[in-house]
């Protein structure tokens, strides 16, 4: 039995590669655990591996410097990557319409949070390596803790780095906490109705987001007589598709130049408003349902994976021209997408077209129809895409008045470059695309490693630090930033705005990029509502996490 004792002794001989993986797992595996248990509905999550290594590393447990260096460095690249290709497709749409605003108020928080931190390091008498720590910490983000810690290596020492990590570790737990009252205070503080606010929430979304309709009508228009689709000027604005034409009681395919005849009932697919603007200009609607005449067209749903045809619009592929089918329907993330020539093809897409037999075999050749090429990840664009994030995190850029060249990192280059190229979806015959299951697995393995290893570089003088004087003042310190601007937010949002209390919950937790408060506010409204304001954004919100971290390092120093 000597050989299992001395495979979990630290130190010596014993730090061997066998040595330093039942560590890693074992905290890891520990820390998990501990995250998943639920004190109110509420749990650490992944930070529940940190804390479990600073636990194990104040008990005695060490790790070789190089390989705690090496095995967090990967995991954070693994991390943040995967993070970068989940928020990437949405990173431009989040800034739309009202996302717009509610991308400004969450960089507000931010950069209030940003203040505060500042105001603690000049005059708080708080170490620069903890204040960055604590607003880490404050605001429950890893990866802005690890851009940190690069930047603090660079330009002062480990140790800082390590001063850092205990800073955010003193402030996680309030990060959660702090959020939550700062929703329950505001439910309070204007007495809310939540269940009032969920209903006017959903009519809202309802007017906003009309849903797809198949509307059967008959052509009476004397006018349209002879007139071909391609003419008419609903269809030229697009958001409304003619899928069908029933003509002497044979039903075809529509094409642009399939020809009206009064008489005629058409199948149209769109926007209520849109279909409506439709029968007005053609007729009347049609008792008959030509979705259950018989005929040889049919419809089929085709998954979209075929690498050739991701990026192209439907008006190049021009699959009505050549294969006489119609597309109706995209449904992209669950979403169903309005049709219209503009619309381009990604990755993973689920289209309903229409046409005959025949044909639709020839399109779902076409776009590939492999729903199995979904539930399997490429790894040659995860190890590209990698590669190109480390190049570009390793990039200096020189600022008037910076003392160092500011670098991305190895936390902002990856999360930049799996934006771009999750926006880019495919070059050449690389689509950069991961399956939910595939990127939640790197995710979570990714940060599961650099907790683990921050954990236990930490430990040595975590509880030290919490026991004296300082712990308790960086606690407070810690309370100020997390509760100050999400607090402040929620005001402005509610008396000058008007908002809604979900889109308030769900921008007071993504802009903390904070699960467990999502988690929370979902639960407290039986909504979904906090949900989507929390992924507007949660993509913003990271990158400046990130990118704010290194930069009152490199500006204070």
């Amino acid at each position: 039995m000597d050989w299992l004792i001395e495979l979990f002794r630290s130190g010596g001989a014993s730090h061997s590669v066998a040595h330093s993986i039942i560590a890693l797992t074992c905290v890891a595996a520990g820390g998990l655990l501990l995250g998943s248990i639920r004190f109110f509905g509420i749990g650490l999550g992944a930070a529940g591996v940190l804390f479990v290594g600073i636990i194990l590393a104040h008990l005695g447990l060490t790790l070789d410097h190089g390989v705690l260096e090496f095995v967090r460095e990967f995991g954070l690249i693994l991390f943040v990557y995967a993070v970068g290709l989940q928020v990437g497709p949405g990173f431009i749409a989040s800034l739309r319409k009202q996302g717009l605003r509610l991308n400004l108020i969450a960089t507000g928080i931010v950069l209030t949070g940003c203040l505060i931190t500042i105001a603690i390091f000049k005059f708080g008498d708080v170490p620069l390596p903890a204040a960055v720590g604590l607003f880490s910490g404050a605001t429950t983000n890893t990866p802005s803790l690890a851009a940190a810690q690069q930047a603090i290596r660079d330009t002062m020492s480990i140790d800082e780095a390590t001063l850092a990590a205990t800073g955010y570790a003193i402030a996680y737990p309030f990060g959660v906490i702090g959020i939550i009252l700062a929703m329950l205070a505001l439910r309070r503080i204007f007495k809310i109705n939540v269940e009032e606010e969920v209903n006017t929430y959903l009519r809202s979304e309802e007017q906003k987001r009309p849903k797809l309709t198949s509307t059967n009508l008959e052509v009476t228009n004397a006018n349209l007589e002879g007139c071909e689709l391609s003419n008419l000027p609903v269809l030229c604005e697009g958001n409304v598709v003619i899928s069908r034409v029933m003509h002497g009681g044979q039903v075809a395919v529509a094409s642009p130049a399939t020809k009206l005849h009064v008489g005629d009932t058409v199948l149209a697919v769109g926007a209520d408003a849109q279909v409506e603007r439709l029968r007005l200009v053609i007729g009347q609607k049609s008792d008959a349902d030509l979705m259950k005449v018989k005929s040889k067209v049919t419809v089929r749903a085709l998954v979209v994976t075929k690498s050739e045809v991701i990026g192209q619009s439907l008006d190049e592929l021009n699959l009505t021209g050549r294969f006489g089918v119609t597309i109706t329907r995209i449904t992209r993330s669950e979403i169903e997408l309005p049709v219209n020539s503009l619309v381009r093809l990604q990755f993973s897409d689920i289209v309903l077209a229409v046409g005959e037999a025949g044909d639709l075999d020839r399109v779902s050749r076409m776009l590939g129809n492999s729903p199995k090429m979904l539930q399997h990840p490429a790894l040659i664009p995860v190890f590209v895409g990698i590669l190109l994030g480390v190049i570009a995190g390793s990039i200096p850029f020189k600022f008037p008045g910076v003392p160092v060249p500011v670098k991305l990192g190895l936390a902002g280059g990856p999360l930049l470059v799996a934006i771009i190229l999750s926006r880019v979806g495919r070059v050449g015959s690389l689509v950069w695309y991961l399956p939910a299951s595939a990127n939640y697995m790197i995710r979570e393995m990714g940060i599961a490693l650099f907790l683990a290893c921050v954990g236990i570089r930490a430990g040595g003088t975590f509880f030290q630090t919490v026991a004296s004087g300082d712990g308790l003042k960086w606690m407070g310190c810690a309370a100020l930033i997390t509760f100050i601007p999400i607090f402040l937010a929620g005001l402005l949002m509610r008396l000058k705005f008007r908002e809604n209390y979900l889109p308030i919950c769900g921008v007071m937790s993504g802009s903390m990029t904070d699960p467990p408060a999502l988690a929370f506010a979902t639960g407290l409204t039986g909504s979904e509502g906090p949900a989507i304001a929390y992924a507007s954004v949660y993509p913003m919100t990271m990158f400046l996490r990130v990118l704010t971290a290194q930069l009152m390092v490199l500006l204070l120093l």
